[in-house]
């Protein structure tokens, strides 16, 4: 199989590429990155030597581009490609509609006319908006509060548009916030993780109540390979652990494995629009066969070992 993984120089996207090539071997993978801020070819660092390996630097909306790389050959598409910081998209949202939008319906109109067999577009639980008690289903109307999940509730309908209109082969994948190695150090862990190591303040929003469920990075790639070999053509699936945290728990849990006093907690103005509760059913998921390993717990231990471990790759990125 030749897959083309758009993004795949990002957290989520990198993960999956070291996924695939050891999970399937023989497997060809084109990584198709614009390298902005958060894409960084230091994730791929050690699979430059890989013959089923190969990085082509672009923009998903270059279309001459995108289409000298799709040129019939490809069997799937899987879009990881994405502005994905919800505190970026409140002070520059045009970015966020760009990539996420028409990017997105550049590689969708390609990938139709070059009859790529499967295009696999990855969202994110925050479509769904909050939500106070239960988990959304993969039917549920979408709510979303953010520029950026606004962005991303905007590209999954257009994805979903194609197999209602043309037929063309979409699935969705929508996953709960993930963690783990390779993350950008803007987001919550690695934040935290990389603040406390300089015994610098950890900001928490608001009151430190709101909720996510944490998801490993390793399972939700698992999941995508369960998807793209199993999934069903104009089906939506949510990748969820079913650890749900309050932020100020987390927090917490971060300082006692690495020995810190809790005095670096700082509470900061919450964010705009800030959703209170993310929760999502994954049923679906479940029934191919699909449900995470990891332990949450060891699973944060062991991403915080990574980055006590991995100064090198972190510290240029704050600078």
């Amino acid at each position: 199989m030749k897959i083309l993984v758009t993004g795949g120089a990002g957290f989520i996207g990198s993960n999956f590429v070291r996924l695939m090539l050891k999970q399937h071997p023989d497997y060809k993978i084109i990584n198709l990155d614009k390298l902005t801020y958060a894409g960084n070819i230091d994730n791929l660092k050690g699979l430059e030597d890989n013959s089923n390996y190969s990085f082509i630097k672009g923009d998903i909306c270059d279309a001459k581009l995108v289409s000298e790389i799709i040129d019939g050959s490809i069997d799937a598409v899987v879009s990881f490609a994405a502005e994905s910081h919800v505190d970026r998209s409140i002070t520059h949202p045009d970015e966020f509609v760009r990539t996420n939008v028409l990017g997105v319906n550049n590689l969708l109109n390609i990938a139709k006319a070059a009859k790529v067999p499967r295009f696999i577009q990855i969202s994110t639980d925050e479509v769904y908006g909050s939500i106070k008690e239960g988990s959304f289903k993969e039917t549920d109307c979408l709510t979303p509060s953010s520029p950026y999940s606004s962005s991303k509730a905007g590209g999954d309908l257009l994805a979903m548009s194609y197999f209602i209109t043309y037929k063309y082969p979409v699935i969705i994948t929508r996953s709960s916030n993930n963690f783990g190695p390779y993350q950008y150090p803007e987001k919550l862990i690695p934040l935290f993780v990389t603040n406390a190591m300089e015994d610098k303040p950890l900001p928490v929003y608001g009151s430190g109540e709101n909720m996510r469920d944490w998801l490993y990075v390793e399972d939700n790639c698992r999941g995508l390979d369960v998807v793209l070999h199993k999934g069903k053509e104009g089906e939506i699936y949510n990748l969820g652990a079913g650890n749900e945290t309050p932020n100020m728990e987390i927090t917490k849990e971060i300082l006692g494995i690495m020995g810190k006093p809790e005095s670096l907690i700082t509470y900061v103005d919450d964010r705009l629009g800030h959703d209170f509760r993310y929760s999502i059913a994954v049923d679906k998921i479940k029934e191919l066969g699909w449900q995470p390993k990891r332990n949450f717990k060891q699973a944060l231990e062991e991403t915080v070992k990574w980055y006590l471990e991995n100064e090198w790759w972190w510290r240029p990125l704050k600078k």
